[in-house]
Parts: structure tokens; C-alpha cells; sequence
């Protein structure tokens, strides 16, 4: 009798390197074993062809499930996360009609959040303009894996700006957990300027929305964001950059010395202003996705190792909220879980980037961002069996046709894709199979992070 539960064989997937031929051995839950060569006798044995591709499961760093009430919870965007091969989310704190800024809705929502999601999840906290930094503690040992917070005020209650001298304030408390403050990253005033401006000029067309919100104001918020870092001693993420510069302001902090991260969500890096002529309103994200070059900056910054991870931004607007002529009226972000892997997998290969850099900005950094990297993250020995299986079945996307989607539309629908998620795998447990999402509601866990530091006294200056 085989000692393993599960073997998977193949062309495995690693953040430093791939194994082809290789396996992976799960026991109990756990990876027992990855190596090279012929794959060991198991209770349930899978031998893949070498293009099919093991990867650890991914981890989606920013998802809102709960922004369109009504529309989309748990239970929907954690099917669609199943299908895409994403086995953990990292939820935002922005709830419509519940800012996520206290210890008391913050349990709640995890709460309520098991009984619904097919996927293990960790959730970002956040503060109130009335509040700073006043529940930040009580919030860390509630289980925040992370905060969030934004220099932009989108709403006053739900999405409200925190000024630079609250900012500081909660940075450096949170400092003393060693968890991560995220931050979203566009300046105030310049935004409000440049889009009254626009307004006045009366502009309305697919591109106005990169004129009321310029690079520099991204990039003014950025500088912002990893100077109230350096001054607290808190790991600063910056949770999207849509330009080039963005990144490298990163880099150049961390070269510094500062623990300073920036993420990419998938947007960035598969659409262009130019593709909003097409799509309008579904392509409306913030901050707005730049010209072709910007894009292209990306990958390089991609393959120069500048981009800390990779993530959706998923949100469910329902469709009327993205299909007005008037681009500055349509609400911003777009769904993605279904497709990250995927979609991410056919531009890194198309462009020459190992498979690895995929398990490394999906997975394994995601992982250590968020404190997560004692159990999830990679395909290594005592990590959870978080697996995600791709395998070739080019195909037309169409967000409808599956039915794990909340909404119908997708800014990617009709964009050719080589593979497919055959398979992912939760703990070691088969929670999609290709074309049925077999994980019922509560199957994903709550996770708590693992915290680089105990309380301590803060070090701001």
C-alpha cells in the first residue's frame, strides 16, 4: 500500500525552476514529496503529459467579493476563483453598506465568509478617517493578514482617503505586527483637477478616463506611500501600478533598503487604452490602464524581477454599471478569477518568461506577502496541497459559458486561450475538475497569518 494519498506527474512548477519529468506526492493533505523521474505509486495517481503544467495554486492578493451586493458574495467569485485555479483570495475591506475597520466586522466577515467560499481565504483591514489607527491592534489579532488603505477618496464611508498624517499614524502601528500596510495609489488633488478639467471641456469618449487620472498622479501617490514607509519602518505595498515608473520607484526604495512592494494586477498587463475603443466602459479600472508602451514597460519590469505579484482586482459590476457612452460614468474594476492563470500562463510563455515567474508572482510572493508562506504559496514538502493543474485546450474565452461567473461580460471575453485548468486541488481534495466546480459552500478555510514580529514599540520618525 502507497504512503501517498495523491501523486500528480508532469512538468512541475517551481519559483526557482521546473522538473520535467517530475511529481508531486500529497499525503494527508500536505505535499510529502516532489521530485524528478517516474512519478510513485499512489491511492489516486494522475501521470500528465509534459505539456501539462503542475502549479501551486494561486493566490488572488486583491479581490472585492462583497462590493455589489446582490450581485456577487463568497460563493460566487470563490467558484469562479476554483475554476481559474486559484485556491486563496485575499479579500479588500471596501463591503458595500460595511467598511471592514473594526475587530467586530471583521469577525463577522470571516465568519461569514467560510460558511460561503469554495477556496481558502485572508482578509485585508482597514481604518476610518474618524478612527486612525485606534482599532489597528484589535484588528491584527482578529486575524488581518494585511491593511489597506487609499490616498483617493472614492466614497467618504465606503472607500474613504486617508490623509498622509493618518497614514503615518496607522503605518507605524502596524509596523510593530511586521504585517504589511497596502496602499491604493492615485494623488487627490490632481485627480480632481484633471477630471473637472475634463469635464468642462466636455469630453466623454473611452480615453477621457486616463486624462482626468495621469501617470504622474499615480506616481505622486506612489512616492507618498513609500515615504510615510521609510519613516515608519512598515512594509509598504503599493496594490496596483499601471506604469512603468511606479516600478521603478520601487525598486529603487528597496534599493535603499526599504521593504517596499508593488503589484500588477492582470489588467496591466493584457489591455491598453487602445483596447477601451473597443470594450469602453468593461475596460474601466483604477488607475485607468495606460498606452501599449506602458504595457510593455511592465513585462520588462516583469522579467527583471520589479513586480512583487500579480493579482485580479476582481469585482462584479452588473452591466448597466459599465456600459455608458460617458466613461467617466461607469463604475471601475472588472472580473478576472476565472482567467488569471490561464491568461497570465499564455502571455508569460508567448513572451519568452519561464513558467516559474508565473508560480513565483501567483504564488509563492503572494504567499510571503501576506504571511501565508508557513502553509501555502509553493509545491514543496509541508505546505498545503494547493495544486493547480493547465493543460492545452485553446479556446475563445467566454465568461458566460462556464456559469461560475458572476456577471456575463468580461474585458477579456473573446481573447484566445491555449490552455485550460483541468484541475485544482484544495489541501489535496479535488475542488474542480475541468468542468464542474465540486467544492460545496464552506469547503475553504479562514486563514490567520503567520506575524514576522510580536507588538512592539514603534520606531517612526
Amino acid at each position: 500500500m502507497s504512503d501517498f494519498d495523491l501523486v500528480l506527474g508532469g512538468t512541475v512548477v517551481l519559483p526557482s525552476h521546473v522538473i520535467a519529468p517530475g511529481y508531486v506526492a500529497v499525503s494527508g493533505g500536505r505535499i510529502a514529496r516532489v521530485g524528478a523521474g517516474e512519478a510513485p505509486a499512489a491511492r489516486e495517481r494522475h501521470v500528465l503529459p509534459l505539456d501539462a503544467y503542475i502549479l501551486p495554486g494561486a493566490i488572488d492578493g486583491q479581490t472585492h467579493c462583497r462590493s455589489t451586493k446582490g450581485v456577487e458574495d463568497f460563493d460566487t467569485a470563490t467558484r469562479a476563483a476554483a475554476a481559474g485555479g486559484v485556491t486563496t483570495i485575499v479579500d479588500m475591506p471596501y463591503d458595500q453598506g460595511r467598511l471592514i475597520c473594526t475587530a467586530e466586522r471583521f469577525g463577522l466577515k470571516a465568519r461569514e465568509a467560510q460558511q460561503l467560499t469554495h477556496v481558502d481565504l485572508a482578509l485585508y483591514a482597514t481604518a476610518h478617517p474618524n478612527d486612525g489607527a485606534r482599532h489597528i491592534d484589535a484588528l491584527v489579532e482578529a486575524g488581518a493578514s494585511a491593511f489597506k488603505f487609499s490616498t483617493f477618496g472614492t466614497d467618504p464611508e465606503r472607500f474613504p482617503r486617508i490623509p498622509p498624517q493618518m497614514l503615518h499614524e496607522c503605518f507605524a502601528r502596524i509596523a510593530r505586527h511586521g504585517l504589511m500596510a497596502g496602499v491604493h495609489n492615485e494623488n487627490e488633488e490632481v485627480i480632481r483637477a484633471c477630471e473637472a478639467r475634463v469635464r468642462a471641456e466636455g469630453l466623454r469618449g473611452p480615453r477621457v478616463h486616463g486624462l482626468a487620472r495621469p501617470i504622474y498622479s499615480e506616481t505622486l501617490a506612489i512616492t507618498e506611500i513609500y515615504e510615510i514607509g521609510a519613516a515608519t519602518g512598515c512594509r509598504a505595498h503599493v496594490v496596483h501600478c499601471s506604469t512603468g515608473r511606479g516600478y521603478e520607484l520601487c525598486a529603487a526604495y528597496r534599493a535603499l533598503g526599504h521593504p517596499t512592494t508593488i503589484e500588477a494586477c492582470l489588467h496591466y498587463l493584457i489591455l491598453t487604452e487602445e483596447d477601451l475603443e473597443r470594450i469602453g466602459g468593461l475596460g474601466k479600472v483604477n488607475p485607468p490602464v495606460r498606452a501599449a508602451v506602458e504595457r510593455e514597460r511592465l513585462w520588462s519590469h516583469l522579467a527583471a524581477g520589479n513586480i512583487t505579484i500579480v493579482s485580479t482586482d476582481h469585482v462584479s459590476w452588473p452591466l448597466e454599471r459599465k456600459s455608458n457612452p460617458d466613461m467617466l460614468a461607469n463604475a471601475s474594476g472588472v472580473p478576472g478569477l476565472e482567467v488569471l492563470y490561464p491568461l497570465f500562463v499564455k502571455e508569460c510563455l508567448a513572451r519568452g518568461l519561464s513558467l516559474s515567474c508565473a508560480a513565483r508572482v501567483l504564488a509563492h510572493n503572494p504567499a510571503s506577502l501576506f504571511c501565508l508562506d508557513h502553509c501555502k504559496g509553493a509545491l514543496a514538502v509541508g505546505m498545503d496541497a494547493d495544486i493547480t493543474v493547465l493543460v492545452p485546450g485553446s479556446h475563445a474565452y467566454d465568461p458566460q459559458a462556464s456559469g461560475f461567473n458572476a456577471v456575463s461580460w468580461s474585458p477579456y471575453a473573446g481573447m484566445q486561450i491555449p490552455h485550460r485548468v483541468q484541475a485544482t486541488y484544495l489541501r489535496g481534495e479535488l475542488i474542480f475538475d475541468g468542468t464542474k466546480v465540486r467544492a460545496v459552500p464552506g469547503t475553504g478555510r479562514f486563514l490567520r497569518p503567520q506575524r514576522l514580529a510580536e507588538p512592539r514599540a514603534g520606531t517612526a520618525r
